[in-house]
């Protein structure tokens, strides 16, 4: 099975201006907790996610700062023909729940743990990579 064939088409990304107190508006009120950033061109810039936002701006006692300010740059990502299994070792290695997927540089979908686990022919290798990426490794 192919990324395409999971991932979500449901398009919702910012501009790497918008505030921190938009994003996490943005979050609610799609219920979600990730959105790409992205230029005019849907070009992917980075990722923020609902955990960006909590250590990155509120727990250092700021709501001022952007998507820009806010981002992983230069995220993962994956593309519509990936395959599945492929996409999950991703996020398993990297230990990360989300993967906007990407076609000749624009945003085309994301792909999310919850997308997988969704398809019932990948339920136990979803539970697999969630157990990993929920894996707590010991400090050095």
């Amino acid at each position: 099975m192919k990324v395409r064939d999971v991932m979500s088409t449901n398009l919702a990304w910012v501009h790497p201006d918008t505030s921190a107190a938009d994003l996490a508006k943005e979050m609610r009120r799609l219920d979600i907790g990730a959105l790409p950033v992205c230029n005019d061109r849907r070009e992917v810039l980075g990722i923020v996610t609902d955990r960006d936002l909590v250590l990155r701006a509120l727990a250092q006692g700021s709501t001022e700062k952007t998507a820009k300010q806010l981002m992983t740059r230069e995220p993962l990502l994956a593309t519509p023909n990936m395959r599945v299994h492929d996409a999950l070792l991703i996020m398993a290695k990297y230990q990360i729940r989300r993967l906007p997927v990407v076609e000749n540089c624009h945003l085309v979908g994301m792909l999310a743990m919850a997308d997988v686990a969704r398809k019932r022919f990948y339920a136990d290798e979803a539970g697999d990579a969630l157990s990993a990426i929920s894996r707590v490794f010991p400090q050095n």
